[in-house]
């Protein structure tokens, strides 16, 4: 091979190589062919997001660098908020999102131990768990079907005196009650925090403006793992348009300093040595000063130079996603007298992460009957997450205690619990697929 003249050609033949490894090996060529696995979520990429991968890679800078500065501020700009910042899941980003409510900048409003946050059961359990683990105490309501988000007309029996945040995930795509939530929040002064990981995307009108998920709380989580809208391999994001908590975002994900240095640079406030802080010696290296108990949860900048292209192509993504949703609902819809479909919350524009189904068990169906007879036809099903979160081993230990609350009965949580499955409407899923999945589950709806 002849001598590179400078890096940068040597960086463009690299990637021209990897552009052709891509389209040699790892492009899908073969058409769908019924009988073929259908995943209920995978990724979709392609060149770009390997080249990109492979330029981050080259740079070598192994921790958060100029991508994942890049990613944020265009997400930021796209998702319609003023700061966002990468973390290393969207469970570290409920993580993240919870810890900041804590901190004592924020006065009375501040989460302590045995203040409460509502929420539900039927989720996944990351948007509860830090809540539990820094001993606040959840306030469980039940959910509505076929919407499978938090019955609004439960928020005000599930308030007390110590209630200080609701904490809800929007359910694969479909929005909670915004409208109903927000206003409940502002009546009562609480922080909202949207568990946004499964419906990045999504659009919720009030009073005539249209904003998408996440921005309509106090912070907004969202998931870069592979099913999810998009992905860098692992990866999430918190985001908030408040100054003071964005601020505290930054000092909670990079191990609670107090020092807003970027990555890589020194006296960025050119204040590093002349500080006072807490009972240290005047002065002391305000690099390592902590006014939290803080993480580590950055992400890397191989993955955030993924991420860029992603966002590229997300708009795509949204579009096919709501495309194949709306394919499977009409072929299902003879079948509403044994299954239940899903419904769109009202006032909203779904970016779907996957497609409900409840059986009615009135008629005689088994979920797991159905789901196995899925399964055996090579179309991957999923349950919604926990069901029930409280029936789960994590419990055990805290059950009937006053670790947590339930307000009313969790009915509807049960019956999702026993009767609910989904199957997946992600991007790469062509008509082809989507029509021998809803082949697939009638079968299964009428044989069963």
């Amino acid at each position: 091979m002849a001598a590179w003249k400078s890096e940068q050609e040597a960086r463009e033949q690299i990637k021209a190589m990897v552009a052709e490894y891509y389209h040699d090996f790892k492009e899908k060529k073969a058409p769908f062919q019924e009988g073929d696995r259908i995943t209920y979520a995978a990724r979709v990429f392609d060149e770009r997001e390997m080249c990109a991968l492979t330029d981050a890679t080259l740079d070598f800078w192994l921790t958060t660098g100029r991508f994942s500065d890049q990613f944020e501020r265009e997400f930021a700009q796209w998702i319609g908020v003023k700061y966002a910042h990468l973390v290393n899941s969207g469970s570290s980003a409920n993580l993240i999102a919870f810890s900041v409510l804590t901190a004592p900048e924020l006065g009375e409003r501040q989460i302590k131990r045995g203040d409460e946050v509502i929420t539900v059961a039927c989720g996944f359990p990351t948007t509860v768990t830090p809540v539990i683990q820094y001993g606040a105490v959840p306030v469980f309501v039940d959910v509505t079907v076929p919407q499978y988000n938090i019955d609004v007309s439960k928020l005000e029996a599930a308030l007390s005196e110590r209630t200080k945040a609701v904490m809800i995930a929007h359910t694969l795509g479909n929005p909670f009650d915004l409208s109903a939530v927000k206003a409940f929040c502002d009546a009562h002064n609480l922080w909202l925090v949207e568990d946004n990981c499964d419906a990045l995307g999504t659009q919720y009108t009030i009073n005539g403006e249209t904003r998408f998920t996440g921005t309509w709380g106090d912070i907004g989580t969202s998931s870069f793992y592979p099913p999810h809208h998009m992905t860098m391999g692992e990866g999430g994001c918190v985001y908030t348009s408040d100054a003071k908590l964005n601020r505290l975002i930054l000092s909670f994900r990079d191990w609670g300093r107090d020092c807003i240095c970027p990555s890589g640079h020194d006296n960025f406030c050119q204040h590093r040595f002349d500080g006072q802080y807490g009972e240290l010696p005047k002065g002391y290296d305000h690099k390592y000063v902590y006014s939290h108990f803080g993480y580590n949860l950055k992400v890397t900048d191989m993955q955030a130079a993924i991420g860029c292209e992603q966002l590229k192509k997300f708009p795509s993504f949204i579009e096919r996603r709501r495309h194949n949703w709306e394919r499977l609902h009409k072929a299902l819809e003879g079948m509403a007298d044994r299954i239940i479909l899903p419904e769109p919350a009202a006032n909203s524009r779904p970016s779907w992460f996957g497609f409900l189904i409840s059986v009615r068990p009135e008629t005689g169906l088994n979920r797991n009957d159905v789901t196995r007879y899925i399964e055996e036809h090579n179309v991957q099903t999923r349950l919604l997450f926990s069901g029930n979160l409280i029936k789960h081993p994590c419990f055990d230990q805290i059950r009937g205690t006053d670790a947590y609350r339930v307000v009313g009965g969790l009915e509807n949580t049960d019956f999702i619990m026993n009767n609910t499955f989904w199957v997946g409407v992600y991007p790469g899923m062509t008509d082809e697929m989507i029509d021998y999945m809803a082949k697939v589950i009638k079968e299964a709806v009428q044989e069963c």
